[in-house]
């Protein structure tokens, strides 16, 4: 499961090309370009995790290039950037922002139910618009806390667990260079 997952990634990692020929990024290209926003090590990966789960918590589109803007003041790898925010898709997204409400309300208090039209009233599309636009901003405040919440954690925790695998990814591959050879 590791490898294909690892295939999966090589296969739809952006490549520096892909992303030079973008016309949203050509007014930075110069600066994508740079070779040490490409390089894998320890400190770049675990800061292209982060900035790709901000981008792709808090951004609901264009998250690829969005990561990519960020990874250029933060000196963070762009490919791990931009492939990290696949974390949010059509499948996780509508339970990331029902767990980033849940916080949000849980955090402020608000013990409201989550839906509060009645269902008679919501019979003509103009109630349904307006109740929709009713519930939005009565829950957003705790919607909007919640995310901001559930990224930061998110992105730290990331960051961690990123910078741990790699360490213990070359701590392997240190154990196997130095061990007795065994013929």
């Amino acid at each position: 499961m590791f490898h294909k997952s690892v295939a999966w990634c090589r296969r739809n990692m952006p490549t520096r090309e892909s992303m030079e020929s973008n016309r949203l990024l050509r007014p930075v290209a110069h600066r994508v370009m740079e070779p040490g926003l490409w390089r894998f090590n320890r400190r770049s990966v675990p800061r292209g995790v982060a900035l790709g789960m901000v981008a792709g918590f808090l951004f609901p589109v264009a998250q690829i290039a969005i990561a990519a803007l960020f990874a250029l003041p933060f000196r963070a790898n762009v490919p791990v950037a931009a492939l990290t925010t696949f974390i949010t898709n059509p499948l996780t997204t509508p339970f990331l922002w029902f767990l980033a409400y849940r916080i949000g309300a849980w955090v402020l208090h608000s013990d409201a139910p989550a839906i509060v039209q009645p269902v008679a009233e919501a019979t003509d599309w103009l109630h349904r618009v307006t109740g929709a636009l009713g519930w939005l901003w009565d829950k957003g405040p705790a919607f909007a806390l919640g995310l901001v919440i559930l990224t930061s954690v998110s992105a730290g925790l990331g960051y961690a667990l990123s910078a741990f695998g790699w360490r213990l990814w070359i701590a392997r591959k240190w154990r196997h260079r130095h061990a007795p050879n065994r013929v």
